[in-house]
C-alpha cells in the first residue's frame, strides 16, 4: 500500500495550487535577471522578540507558498516577487534562511519576504 499520508499531502498541495493561488512574477537576482511566472499562495509569519529590558516587539513578514517544481530554483535573498502591484524582496528570517519547506515531503517552499513598495 502506498504511503497514505504522502498521498493526502499531495492532494492537499494540488487543491491549494488549483484553488488558493494567484499568478506572481518571480525575479531572480541574477545577471542577467531571470523572470519566472508561477502561482503562489499568500501568507504571513508573525513573530515576537523580547529585548534585554523585557519589552516585547512584534511584527510579521509576508510569505509566498510556491511549489518547488514550479519554481525550479532555490529562493535566495535579494530575489523579488511581484504580486498585486507590490514588490516583495526575499530575505532571511532572523537567523534562519529565506525559506523553509511548507510540508514534510518537501514539495512547497514557504518564502519569507518584505514589502519594498509599489511595482512601477
Amino acid at each position: 500500500m502506498a504511503d497514505l499520508l504522502k498521498r493526502g499531502s499531495d492532494w492537499l498541495q494540488q487543491m491549494r495550487t488549483a484553488h488558493m493561488t494567484s499568478p506572481v512574477e518571480y525575479q531572480r537576482a541574477t545577471e542577467p535577471p531571470q523572470v519566472l511566472m508561477v502561482n503562489a499562495t499568500f501568507g504571513q509569519t508573525r513573530y515576537e522578540v523580547v529585548d534585554e529590558t523585557g519589552l516585547t516587539v512584534g511584527s510579521h513578514v509576508w510569505d509566498f507558498l510556491i511549489l518547488a517544481a514550479d519554481l525550479g530554483v532555490e529562493p535566495t535573498p535579494a530575489d523579488v516577487i511581484v504580486a498585486n502591484g507590490r514588490k516583495y524582496e526575499v530575505m532571511n528570517f532572523g537567523t534562519e534562511r529565506a525559506w523553509r519547506w511548507s510540508d514534510p515531503y518537501r514539495t512547497t517552499y514557504r518564502i519569507h519576504t518584505r514589502d519594498i513598495g509599489a511595482a512601477t
